[in-house]
């Protein structure tokens, strides 16, 4: 009998996919195949970019993100032959709170042809928790996942290949080593100032994670990865990271004196400046949840990516849950929204390619949209399309990158009254373009369900060409819906404002 991996794999539109990891501290990319149902890792690949090292008051410098995208140009050359949606690149915290982060991914996109997304911290958590899952089997035992990146540390508690709690806190190895290692010294006082401050952050979540009463602890990813190494090299134990091996890490730390002077087997050169930071988080967590053991993983946000894709393409894309949840959260009227959908993928479909629609998301964007654009309408029929923007834009959405997120927030915002209004939030001046035709394509779908008929399917052609659209309906179709006719008439209207003539009969 074929497991359901192996069933998920089976129509996987690639025989190679690949994920790229933009961290804070390190980009690394992994390129994996699939053979007979088994995920096969066949290539890995990293840099230490240090791009949080970069981060001034919240903008990221020239030399962080030269860096970056000089990284970026040697892995395209791995990737460049790879279709569209077999690849997926990820950025964390330090392009979350990177003011310019827009910069960046538009440079990086001149670079590399494959989409580069923004993903929350809570999202980052549940891939991580993906990547553990598939590659650990712990049975029905809760897991504990602790994961210390450069900017951030994600845990996660989880059964089987189910996170229950998911949490991203902004601590990590590279913004603590710029805190209290900024000189390299390393002592008792900054040492316990950096515990104290992990513990603080941790205090917030102590309580949630401590009720869960997970069995297991497993730590991923480089601090962790790296005294799981030393404690391993060193035979400090022989029950992975405990309470005992991390104090004799902590005692060459502090014999050390300096980053420089870090001699510990089993840890990597490029990993001392940051070594002291990681291992005070980890200290504060080991105290806050009393762990008495912790393993390790290989597997993390990488894998996670990996295994997201192939759920994207057999029927078990995280995203779709999330938007029936918030379908069934939120009361939506589904036989509506139903209609809306099916005439919004039609008008899609006849102008995909005069409007050169042809990215990956284009697709599954309307689709979701037109499903959700009237969630805020359980708030207040006044203004609902803000409502709706809101709770879109600021809700944790499972699976969403930022990006996705917020062009599902911006089409929901943006399906009825002025065509203008839009988010602070950037997009480059493709995706913004595309969002542009894609509320047309929504609005049109609205208006011709306006009299919320049941099974009122309208039969329609429609052509675009530049700013130009024309709809033609059978016959008198028009002539007996007064209502909508004059409806496309205020639609033409709201877009003749942004320079788009629309035509029908």
């Amino acid at each position: 009998m074929q497991s359901l991996f192996q069933q998920q794999t089976h129509d996987l539109p690639f025989e190679k996919i690949a994920a790229i990891d933009l961290g804070s501290n390190s980009f690394h990319m992994v390129i994996a195949q699939i053979n007979h149902g088994q995920l096969r890792i066949t290539n890995e690949y990293g840099e230490k970019v240090q791009l949080a090292a970069g981060l001034k008051k919240g903008v990221l410098n020239e030399e962080a993100e030269q860096r970056g995208l000089d990284c970026l140009a040697r892995f395209a050359q791995i990737i460049e032959d790879m279709p569209l949606g077999s690849v997926r690149i990820v950025g964390t915290n330090a392009l979350r709170v990177a003011s310019n982060r827009y910069n960046f991914i538009g440079k990086a996109m001149d670079i590399i042809s494959h989409p580069v997304e923004i993903i929350a911290g809570r999202e980052e958590a549940r891939l991580i928790y993906v990547g553990v899952s598939n590659t650990m089997d712990h049975g029905d035992q809760k897991r504990l996942v602790i994961d210390i990146g450069g900017g951030s540390t994600e845990l996660i508690i989880g059964r089987q290949h189910k996170p229950i709690l998911t949490d991203s806190l902004h601590m990590g190895c590279v913004s603590f080593r710029q805190r209290f290692f900024a000189n390299g010294n390393i002592n008792k006082s900054n040492f316990q100032r950096a515990v104290t401050a992990a513990r603080l952050e941790l205090l917030g979540i102590q309580d949630d994670y401590l009720g869960e009463d997970w069995d297991v602890a497993i730590g991923s990813s480089g601090t962790i990865k790296a005294a799981y190494n030393i404690i391993k090299e060193n035979t400090w134990s022989k029950k992975g990271i405990t309470p005992k091996a991390l104090k004799m890490i902590q005692k060459s730390l502090l014999e050390a004196g300096h980053c420089d002077n870090i001699n510990l087997i089993g840890l990597k050169p490029e990993r001392k400046s940051t070594f002291a930071a990681g291992i005070a988080i980890l200290t504060a967590v080991f105290e806050c949840f009393d762990i008495k053991q912790m393993d390790f993983s290989n597997g993390a946000l990488r894998e996670g990516v990996l295994y997201d894709i192939v759920g994207r393409y057999a029927g078990s894309d995280i995203r779709e849950s999330t938007i029936q949840y918030i379908l069934n959260q939120y009361h939506i009227d589904k036989q509506q929204s139903k209609l809306v959908t099916h005439t919004a993928l039609s008008a899609l479909a006849q102008v995909k390619d005069d409007w050169n629609l042809k990215s990956v998301s284009v697709e599954d964007l309307l689709r979701w949209s037109a499903l959700v654009h009237e969630v805020g309408i359980g708030i207040s029929h006044s203004k609902y399309h803000k409502h709706g923007a809101y709770i879109l834009s600021e809700s944790d959405l499972p699976g969403f990158s930022q990006q996705e997120q917020q062009a599902l927030a911006m089409l929901v915002l943006r399906h009825r009254r002025k065509f203008s209004q839009s988010f602070v939030y950037r997009f480059t001046k493709s995706d913004q373009l595309e969002l542009d035709k894609l509320a047309i394509l929504l609005r049109l779908a609205i208006v011709m369900h306006h009299d919320r008929k049941k099974g009122d399917m309208p039969i329609f052609n429609l052509q675009a060409e530049g700013k130009t659209l024309k709809i033609e309906f059978l016959p008198d179709w028009l002539k007996s819906r007064p209502l909508t006719e004059a409806t496309l008439q205020q639609e033409a209207d709201y877009l003749a404002v942004e320079g788009y003539q629309l035509t029908f009969s």
